[in-house]
């Protein structure tokens, strides 16, 4: 860590470790935490095109989580079943990019497995704008999304602009999705959205206190990840996502993982 080997990727990856927990758990109000996986996948295969062009994977991976993002907006499907078609989506995409072009599997599994240790300036940047981003959007997205949820009917009755937020949310997501898939890998992400809201929602007493554990959670998790996978020479990724399991089945009641 003292060196910029491996300092610049752990502090390119801390701020998805603040970021996503956050999103995850608006992400689980709203029943769309498959939301990561969907876009995972578009943007791996979106990095993966921009690869074969000659574009770095953190601005080809942007494109098709937007897409994704927009295609679910405009066509009104909020729920796990668009999320579903874009996993599927995806993974055929990648795997055809993959099998068809230079890249080949190697390169294509680097990207869904996460490529921390590889990183530079240009993921950090990305990670620190998205984060700074998500941070400046999210105490005016918050409150809204939670009244849709709770009170569906307020914005019809009081003729409110609902696609302001719930756009810019989706946005939001499929942006931070898509940096973290190029600089932490498909499932690291997806476990830094997932877990630690499945804990908070399962814990935590109130809104605020459960963002604080699910923040909590995230950044712990990150930090211990990283520090085993130094200390015991083992890639990241899988390394992460260990640690936030066994997180959430301390979390969990003894012998039982309650989901």
């Amino acid at each position: 860590m003292s060196t910029d080997l491996f300092l610049l990727p752990f502090l390119a990856g801390l701020p998805l470790a603040l970021l996503l927990p956050l999103l995850g758990g608006l992400l689980r109000l709203r029943d769309e935490w498959l939301a990561t996986l969907g876009l995972a996948h578009l943007s791996t295969a979106s990095g993966l095109a921009g690869l074969a062009a000659g574009l770095p994977v953190v601005w080809g991976a942007p494109l098709g989580a937007l897409a994704g993002a927009l295609f679910k907006h405009f066509a009104g499907q909020r729920s796990n079943s668009a999320y579903g078609l874009m996993i599927l989506a995806g993974w055929a995409t990648t795997l055809l990019i993959a099998a068809n072009t230079a890249l080949g599997d190697a390169l294509a599994h680097g990207v869904v497995d996460g490529q921390l240790y590889f990183v530079g300036v240009r993921e950090a940047l990305a990670s620190a704008a998205i984060v700074l981003t998500g941070l400046l959007l999210l105490p005016w997205l918050t409150p809204r999304l939670i009244r849709a949820r709770l009170f569906p009917s307020h914005e019809t009755a009081n003729r409110l602009p609902a696609w302001h937020w719930h756009l810019s949310f989706d946005l939001l997501v499929a942006l931070a999705v898509a940096v973290a898939t190029a600089t932490l890998g498909l499932m690291a992400t997806f476990a830094l959205i997932f877990v630690p809201a499945w804990m908070a929602f399962r814990l935590a007493p109130d809104w605020r206190r459960g963002q604080a554990l699910a923040l909590g959670a995230g950044l712990g998790g990150y930090v211990a990840a990283f520090a085993l996978a130094l200390a015991l020479d083992q890639p990241f990724g899988p390394t992460l996502v260990a640690v936030l399991l066994i997180m959430a089945q301390l979390a969990a009641a003894p012998g039982k993982l309650d989901l």
